[in-house]
């Protein structure tokens, strides 16, 4: 599970605006896109939960009936 592979300290969260000098920007756009899209994944699952039985598309089959001649 990706949360395993990341620590989440409490104490050093803080939300600051793009356009300040010190924000996290210049993090960021040192990172690889690899890296920020783990720390986008991570925050999904942070978010929305991580449940194993729906990492893949669901399947889903339909049926049509044909009159024959």
């Amino acid at each position: 599970m990706l949360k395993d592979n990341f620590q989440f300290n409490r104490d050093s969260f803080s939300v600051t605006s793009l356009d300040e000098k010190d924000s996290d920007s210049n993090f960021w756009l040192s990172k690889t896109p690899e890296e920020r899209i783990l720390a986008v994944e991570f925050l999904r699952q942070l978010i929305f939960g991580y449940d194993p039985t729906t990492e893949r598309l669901q399947r889903f089959f339909e049926t049509a009936e044909f009159k024959t001649n």
